[in-house]
């Protein structure tokens, strides 16, 4: 943290700003209200003597923190994970005594800081999140249409020629789909209108991937993508997404932190001579956890030979070779965790931590 002497403690919401100024050297306190007005906090906390300003990470996002940082105001975002209320003040919430808690941590030096992005690599993460509620919402629409079938007693059971069944969502499912007429003229409304949601949510999905490879060739993130590609399970979108979400990755110590922020490391509750460990966290970010859990599904049918590179896919022969050793070893400790008898959620959880760390040195490689 850098050096201060009036603690600002911001409770902020979408119309409106409560603030507190707190100087630990005199006790002097100061209330302010605003509306959502950077320019006006931050006239008027540089009234006091060497100000920062905190508020609570959340929905609010990064934008006060970048305006008033423009303005000449130091301000963090604080890990609201990380901050300890008092239970005797659970039950009195109010804006005025948020922002007063937050002032009094910060004055204390006790606020985890979160890391704010710069633009560009926010405005990248958005765009791979973006195609992540694209495929969700896909999955949902191909559930409601395909379930009204089903009430329907409309099932998909088309064979190939060899006698195996064809697959659903294929160019022969939809000439069967397309070939489906109702009794009732509801019906055949409320038909079309779940077909036409999972075209439409199907095009989406294509235009989003395309813009997402596009990004994913640009400059600042071709080198750290290129290389993640090199790992069994994870494509392009995947690389593009743990790439933009863990921005530098010097920022992590080694790769346990890295790991451990994505919520993959394991639970524990000790005390004293006892000691349990139990499941992972899921404390950290969702989206990198979801991508790598994801991805550790697909060791199990990888072999050890080098993936491929693809068309334009540039990779430093280092790191090329440190990806083949990571596809190795994620295959051989899968294999492992299998012989010794382990549930396969189980043994992914695992194979996913240890594909994080993988993670981690291969972007401080491509990026050294």
């Amino acid at each position: 943290m850098s050096n201060y002497v009036t603690a600002i403690g911001l409770d902020v919401h979408a119309r409106s700003i409560k603030a507190c100024a707190l100087n630990p050297m005199t006790g002097e306190v100061s209330r302010a209200s605003f509306g959502y007005d950077p320019a006006s906090v931050a006239e008027w906390a540089l009234g006091f003597e060497s100000p920062k300003a905190v508020y609570e990470s959340g929905v609010t996002g990064f934008h006060l923190c970048r305006a008033l940082r423009a303005l000449g105001l130091d301000c963090a975002v604080g890990a609201v994970s990380k901050m300890q209320r008092p239970a005797a003040d659970r039950g009195r919430k109010t804006d005025r005594r948020d922002a007063e808690f937050l002032a009094r941590l910060l004055a204390c030096r006790n606020v985890v800081e979160v890391r704010v992005p710069d633009e560009r690599t926010e405005a990248a993460r958005d765009l791979s999140r973006a195609l992540a509620d694209a495929r969700d919402d896909l999955q949902r629409a191909k559930q409601r249409m395909s379930k009204f079938l089903l009430r329907h007693g409309h099932v998909f059971d088309e064979l190939t020629p060899t006698g195996r069944r064809r697959g659903n969502w294929t160019r022969a499912y939809w000439r069967w789909a397309d070939s489906i007429e109702f009794g009732e003229p509801d019906d055949d409304a409320a038909y079309e209108h779940y077909r036409d949601c999972v075209r439409r949510c199907e095009e989406a999905r294509d235009a989003l991937a395309r813009k997402v490879a596009e990004s994913a060739g640009r400059p600042e993130w071709k080198p750290v993508v290129d290389a993640l590609r090199c790992v069994k399970g994870i494509d392009i979108a995947t690389a593009f997404l743990l790439a933009c979400e863990m921005g530098d990755p010097a920022r992590f110590p080694n790769a346990p932190s890295f790991a451990s922020w994505c919520g993959l490391a394991p639970s524990e509750h000790s005390s004293g001579e006892s000691a349990s460990r139990g499941g992972i966290t899921r404390a950290g970010n969702a989206h990198v956890r979801s991508a790598l859990v994801e991805s550790a599904w697909h060791v199990p049918m990888s072999s050890r030979d080098p993936k491929p590179l693809a068309p334009g896919q540039e990779v430093a022969p280092a790191v090329r070779r440190h990806t083949t050793k990571c596809n190795r070893r994620l295959i051989e400790r899968r294999e492992a965790m299998a012989a010794a008898g382990k549930r396969p959620c189980v043994a992914n959880c695992a194979t996913a931590r240890e594909m994080a760390c993988w993670v981690w040195a291969i972007a401080r490689m491509a990026t050294a």
